[in-house]
């Protein structure tokens, strides 16, 4: 019996863009989606009924921080994910690997795995920035050892380790072990870096399909394409991992901003068809458009939930930071087009004015992050429903006109 089942509904005319409907053991995910992120099984200042009310279908959650606590054997105990945190949808776990980046190269330095290529700091390789902080990881051949963040314990983490974890974690959606590189690494070792990344995703899948042929639980596995900026690495990524038997894909980091389009492009014209593609780390509205219309099923960011406790909100008319003291006399709601429960209430008028989550924020009060966070899930979750059923309806290209004209504006 397979773990998922994926079918496409329609297609946008002359796009790689796709509406479908992914069937998981607990629960249906129709895409394209917005998967929230619950990083340490939980979706920080919500509670999983928040969650299910801004219309999430699907929560993932990070296998290095469950690894490291509570554990995953006890997450195991309590009868995997969905039971400990009292989520009863589909859920996702990542792999780790980008951990590897943010422990390893990026450690202490204000580096992302998307950047602009416009910013001259950004061109320069992370191998030659000062290299006084110590990495929390380091990569080998193998795997990856690396310290706790929380006591600096030593820990080892192989592709099959991270399977291990997974399998323990029980999430219907898993991905291989990756190395996520820079964007400003040079080619020499982004290949490196990429042939590293398939020989974990060959063993990813083999120790996986171990594992699974003498246990119950149903599990997809997502294999990783990688390669950076680079038109060629991207491309061969995504046909040794296209050629593998994975369930799904995941398009990994690096990019560079300018030209993240093309390499997504570039890869979903590869993949297999008729299996779900799944962009991570990637949430902003522009982007989740040009996801959309390049064959991306599902997308996960923590940006929503940041943003939202730290006073940045979105609205049809763009970001505001609510905190600005423009906003301690307004009496509107956030945003009149908005229909999450901060911006709608059931009975009508505002729920919460702008006023009072100026003052929420400006006071550090945990409401305020709540509230944020509500909304700013809703509204993106809420935008790729619609970019959805704009592919079924035939006008995907003018409902995007229309909302980044506003959105823009």
């Amino acid at each position: 019996m397979a773990p998922i089942k994926f079918s496409i509904e329609k297609e946008i005319p002359e796009k790689l863009g796709r509406a479908g409907i992914l069937e998981t053991p607990h629960g249906v995910i129709h895409t394209p989606a917005f998967v929230s992120v619950g990083t340490k099984a939980t979706v920080k200042a919500l509670t999983p009924e928040q969650i299910k009310e801004t219309g999430a279908e699907v929560v993932l959650a990070n296998t290095y921080h469950l690894y490291l606590e509570p554990g995953d054997e006890r997450v195991k105990k309590f009868g995997g994910l969905q039971k400990f945190m009292n989520w009863s949808g589909p859920t996702m776990t990542d792999s780790g690997g980008f951990q590897v980046f943010s422990l390893g190269a990026a450690y202490g330095k204000e580096l992302s795995k998307v950047v602009s290529i416009t910013d001259p700091s950004a061109l320069i390789s992370e191998r030659s920035l000062d290299s006084e902080t110590p990495r929390l990881a380091k990569i080998g051949a193998d795997g990856v050892s690396f310290r706790s963040h929380i006591d600096g314990s030593l820990h080892y983490i192989t592709p099959e380790k991270s399977i291990e974890i997974q399998h323990n974690l029980g999430a219907d959606i898993i991905f291989a072990f990756d190395e996520c590189t820079s964007p400003t690494e040079d080619y020499r070792y982004q290949e490196e870096a990429l042939e590293r990344t398939h020989r974990w995703a060959k063993r990813s899948l083999e120790h996986h399909q171990k594992l699974s042929a003498n246990s119950f639980q149903l599990q997809a596995l997502f294999g990783i394409v990688q390669g950076g900026r680079e038109e060629s690495l991207r491309k061969r990524s995504a046909e040794f991992i296209g050629s593998l038997d994975f369930d799904g894909f995941g398009i990994g980091g690096s990019f560079a901003k300018e030209d993240m389009e093309t390499a997504v492009k570039w890869v979903n014209e590869i993949l297999p068809k008729g299996k779900p593609r799944h962009l991570l780390g990637i949430g902003e509205p522009e982007d989740l458009f040009m996801g959309v219309e390049n064959g991306v099923d599902l997308f996960d960011c923590v940006a929503p939930t940041r943003n939202g406790r730290g006073g940045t909100l979105y609205t049809s008319r763009g970001k505001i930071n609510v905190r600005n003291a423009e906003y301690r006399e307004d009496t509107g709601p956030l945003d009149p087009e908005c229909g999450c429960s901060v911006c709608s209430p059931r009975h009508g008028g505002a729920n919460y004015s702008r006023a009072y989550l100026c003052h929420l924020y400006r006071a550090h009060e945990m409401l305020g992050g709540t509230l944020g966070s509500i909304h700013n899930l809703y509204f993106i979750i809420n935008l790729v429903k619609k970019m959805r059923q704009a592919i079924l309806n035939g006008n995907f290209e003018e409902f995007k006109k229309e909302f980044l004209e506003k959105y823009r504006n």
